[in-house]
């Protein structure tokens, strides 16, 4: 049978496909721009995208398993309902759903509270679904780097609760584990949440530490005002987007991103392998420049 992906070209996508090719399953994908997608060449590409309901009911025919992935979008979750309510049109009961950790706990922050709505509707729609829940990515310090490396700080608000930061490689790999294990079950299994996290929960000040290490000179935390943080970020994205990641910023700072007990352990048994580190992947980053 055939799993479909959604968010497929993107940062996690990628490597959830990735893990399933690898794995010898039969993977679909459905992509905005075909042309420019530059999947593996057993992936078959439909055109399309979560508002797009042909598009998408044709995606699903046939398919057995769900990757749903939704983009911070002002209107993901309509998207991430239309996409739930075509897959069990089309008898989808196998699915993983990416949300985030703490989804439940940052309820004043629109990614993370449409989120959690989504995981609620999977629940209550039936599905024998699991809900991955990943810590903030270690690869959305790419968007930095030039500034720790050309400013000498760390600019992100993460405060002293501490981020247990996660590489986008090691979701990928979990989630195409997940995708195979319900998709080669005899009978739709029971829902299951998992936090997907990295190996250290780390503060500004850690991460800071990390760089320095890593660059050899140092490099300082530049502090906790998320007022600054939005105005910055209204550079580069929509001030919709730059406000979201003010409020996500300020619960880094009341509430942290903290693994509970055992999700090291667990993921660690999954993969058969340590964690990917973030001072690794600085490692990495920096010898790639």
């Amino acid at each position: 049978m055939t799993i479909l992906l959604t968010g497929a070209t993107g940062t996690v996508g990628r490597n959830v496909v990735e893990q399933l090719v690898s794995r010898g399953a039969d993977v679909r994908a459905l992509v905005r721009k075909p042309d420019k997608a530059n999947l593996p060449s057993s992936v078959a590409v439909v055109q399309g995208d979560l508002l797009d309901v042909d598009a998408l009911r044709g995606a699903l025919s046939g398919v057995s398993t769900l990757f749903l992935l939704n983009a911070v979008v002002p209107d993901e979750f309509t998207q991430a309902l239309i996409a739930l309510n075509l897959a069990r049109e089309a008898g989808v009961e196998r699915l993983v759903y990416l949300s985030v950790i703490h989804s439940d706990v940052y309820v004043n922050v629109p990614h993370f509270a449409g989120k959690f709505g989504v995981e609620r509707m999977i629940e209550a729609m039936g599905f024998g679904a699991t809900i991955l829940r990943p810590a903030y990515f270690m690869n959305n310090d790419l968007a930095i780097k030039d500034v720790v490396t050309g400013y000498g700080v760390y600019p992100m608000p993460v405060g002293s609760k501490g981020l247990a930061m996660v590489d986008a490689r090691d979701i990928g790999e979990i989630a195409a584990i997940e995708l195979i294990r319900r998709e080669s079950s005899a009978a739709a299994l029971p829902l299951e949440r998992i936090n997907v996290v990295g190996p250290d929960t780390l503060t500004g000040a850690d991460i800071a530490a990390i760089w320095t290490e890593v660059l050899g000179r140092t490099i300082a935390y530049g502090g906790d005002d998320t007022a600054a943080f939005e105005q910055n970020s209204r550079q580069f994205m929509p001030p919709w987007v730059a406000y979201d990641m003010r409020l996500m910023a300020e619960r880094f700072l009341t509430d942290g991103m903290v693994p509970e007990a055992g999700d090291v352990e667990r993921l660690t048994a999954m993969l058969g392998r340590p964690l990917r580190s973030y001072r690794d992947f600085a490692a990495e980053l920096t010898a790639a420049a």
